[in-house]
């Protein structure tokens, strides 16, 4: 028979894993908070029970905007003639509607951005026009490597305000955006019912199924679009052509003219410098032709072959090694291995696909202090400046152990 000790236990573990899932924090006393802090949820027989965002959007409402509320059940009845319309219409980039108010539908993007070039500006145009005058945000993703990734999150987004100006305010700057589900799973904290997930072509796929998969599970949206931002072809000049592996290998050949090419007129020439050597030293490059890695693992896409002997020899991407997608976010663990694909589960059991190139080998951040950087609190879990900065805030000044210590030991 459990103890009753082991069932409040089972059922406490059980709602912080369904918690966990949904990046929602304990408030010490039963009830949890959402990323913005905002109460959500409830513990309730050892579940989570959600607060109704919906019907309380639905209360506030009427005192403020009448008619509004009146006006509901009309854009209801005509939702099948939206969803039709509503591709032909962010073709055409008609329907400004902005308002001072909350629309009902949310655009974003989520990427690596490292470094951004001209490129992405192709994409935040199209998820501009995909918007529609509603809202829009541009999420950057928070990892950092000296491989993929050299740019820290602060400094990426410092540099795309300045080459993006244009998309300035709708840039997000937030570390619990780790992967398209906290961006999901915040958008429905929200209060929004549609959502368009704007990606390049080559990963429309990938997001369509990731994010329609999940929804009903960990959110709840009316209608998901993932619209392609259009074709890009690697071997064009120009913007068509531009990525960040091609400007990771600029810097990587110490060819400031090739790496100038990749960024918008908006960043002159000393900012474009100042770029150049954040990415070099964020690649660990001191010298101009000292190599930190090989080609494969800089920019894979340059060099498939050198990543593919790799891959097949096994030194890369064992069963059970734990990898982060490059496109998601998503950090599983391998559990199978295909021709050029792998199949990964996250610690939450959630499975997705991810092509060899498109992965990266997650090593795990430690931070023992309590600030990242002054004014910022360490929000990395899992590390010893997380654990003290969340002692500090529930005035908790040391953490017991449980051991029995008058238990008698077996001779």
């Amino acid at each position: 028979m459990k103890s009753l000790f082991q069932f409040l236990n089972e059922a406490q573990s059980q709602a912080s894993m369904q918690a966990k899932k949904l990046n929602l924090k304990s408030d010490g006393h039963g009830g949890w908070l959402d990323t913005r802090g905002k109460f959500v949820a409830t513990t309730e027989d050892g579940k989570l029970k959600f607060v109704d965002k919906k019907k309380a959007k639905a209360q506030d409402e009427p005192s403020a905007k009448p008619k509004a509320a009146q006006a509901e059940p009309e854009a209801k009845t005509k939702k099948p003639e939206t969803q039709e319309t509503g591709t032909k219409k962010a073709e055409a980039g008609e329907g400004d509607q902005t308002s001072g108010e909350t629309t009902e539908t949310l655009t974003v993007t989520f990427g690596r951005f490292n470094p951004p070039t001209v490129g992405h500006g192709k994409l935040l145009a199209a998820a501009q026009k995909a918007a529609q005058g509603e809202d829009l945000k541009i999420y950057p993703s928070r990892t950092q490597d000296a491989k993929k990734n050299p740019l820290d999150p602060d400094m990426k987004v410092s540099f795309m305000k300045k080459m993006f100006p244009d998309y300035a305010e709708n840039i997000v700057n937030d570390d619990e955006m780790k992967s398209i589900f906290n961006v999901l799973t915040t958008a429905d904290e929200q209060g929004y019912r549609n959502v368009n997930i704007i990606v390049g072509s080559d990963r429309q796929s990938e997001f369509e199924n990731l994010a329609t998969k999940y929804n009903d599970d960990l959110y709840n949206f009316e209608q998901i679009r993932v619209i392609s931002a259009g074709v890009r072809d690697a071997d064009a000049e120009g913007v068509e052509g531009m990525s960040a592996s091609k400007m990771r290998k600029a810097v990587m050949d110490d060819d400031f003219k090739a790496f100038r090419s990749g960024t918008p007129k908006e960043l002159d020439d000393g900012d474009t410098q100042a770029l150049f050597d954040a990415v070099r030293a964020g690649m660990g490059i001191k010298k101009k032709k000292t190599e930190v890695a090989e080609m494969w693992e800089i920019a894979p896409k340059y060099d498939q072959r050198g990543l593919r002997e790799q891959y097949v020899n096994g030194l890369i991407y064992r069963l059970g090694d734990i990898v982060e997608s490059l496109h998601t976010g998503l950090v599983g663990t391998i559990i199978r291995r295909g021709t050029n694909h792998l199949i990964c589960v996250t610690k939450e059991d959630y499975m997705f696909k991810s092509w060899i190139r498109d992965v990266m080998e997650y090593t795990e951040k430690k931070m023992e202090r309590r600030m990242r950087v002054p004014g910022k609190p360490n929000t990395l879990e899992g590390t010893g400046g997380y654990t003290k900065n969340a002692m500090a805030a529930t005035g908790t000044s040391s953490i017991k152990n449980f051991i029995n210590k008058y238990k008698i030991k077996k001779s």
